[in-house]
């Protein structure tokens, strides 16, 4: 039996709930013990942890516990020059680090296989914005087709003898690229509203009727954040 609500309307209520639960969260004992909490639910699933978003993400963390240690006073611990590192900081930069990746392991467990429009339907659902919700669609439906034309433009210029390096040639090279996503990113975008407006488009996409959510998913939606709730108290007393 699967811990984690079917309806989707009360997986995203569940997740926002949980995410509104570790944001707060200050102080590495707690943070810490809501990662290992995410960790547990992935061994409750038996879900395996998405390693490539992971090295993605911690990329990007390495650099936060490289500079915050650097940028908060406390106690010394450790002196490059006119720098000092904190333990403090190094303190705070893994209570971030902690948070940032229970979030993201929460949410990809939580909507793995989710289709994307079924997402949408469901924030419809929960009557977000519609602006927010085509805003998704569109970004969703339309991400790999702008990968791939910025595929074909990186090869092309590889094919012009272009090699990147730290000198104007490449800066105006990588601008002018820019420029061309963007411009090109314009005219698919005019394509599809005008394909849109010959399908009698006027605003808003059509809202089909949505059945009430099952008992079991509600359930479900309050007692998972339950737990995270315990540690943010925790963490605030």
């Amino acid at each position: 039996m699967t811990l984690w609500p079917g309806d989707l309307r009360a997986r995203l209520l569940a997740g926002a709930a949980v995410l509104v639960f570790i944001a707060p969260l200050d102080a590495p004992g707690p943070a810490f013990a809501g990662l290992a909490l995410v960790a547990v639910l992935y061994a409750l699933e038996r879900h395996a942890l998405p390693w490539r978003r992971l090295l993605h993400l911690e990329a990007f963390l390495l650099i936060v516990l490289v500079t915050v240690p650097f940028s908060m006073p406390g106690t010394a611990l450790l002196t490059l020059g006119p720098l000092q590192a904190s333990v403090e900081g190094l303190w705070r930069a893994l209570t971030l680090a902690a948070k940032v990746t229970a979030s993201v392991l929460f949410l990809s467990a939580l909507f793995a296989g989710a289709a994307p429009e079924h997402l949408g339907a469901a924030l419809r659902a929960l009557h977000l914005p519609e602006p927010l919700v085509r805003i998704f669609l569109g970004l969703v439906r339309y991400l790999a087709l702008i990968r791939a034309e910025m595929a074909r433009a990186q090869e092309a210029m590889r094919a012009r003898s272009f090699r990147p390096g730290t000198n104007l040639h490449s800066w105006r090279s990588y601008g002018w690229l820019i420029g061309r996503m963007l411009l090109r990113a314009l005219q698919r975008a005019d394509r599809v509203e005008e394909a849109m407006r010959l399908r009698h488009y006027a605003g808003r996409l059509p809202r089909p009727a949505t059945r009430a959510v099952p008992r079991a998913d509600k359930l479900r939606a309050i007692a998972l954040p339950a737990p995270f709730l315990l540690i943010l108290l925790w963490g605030l007393g």
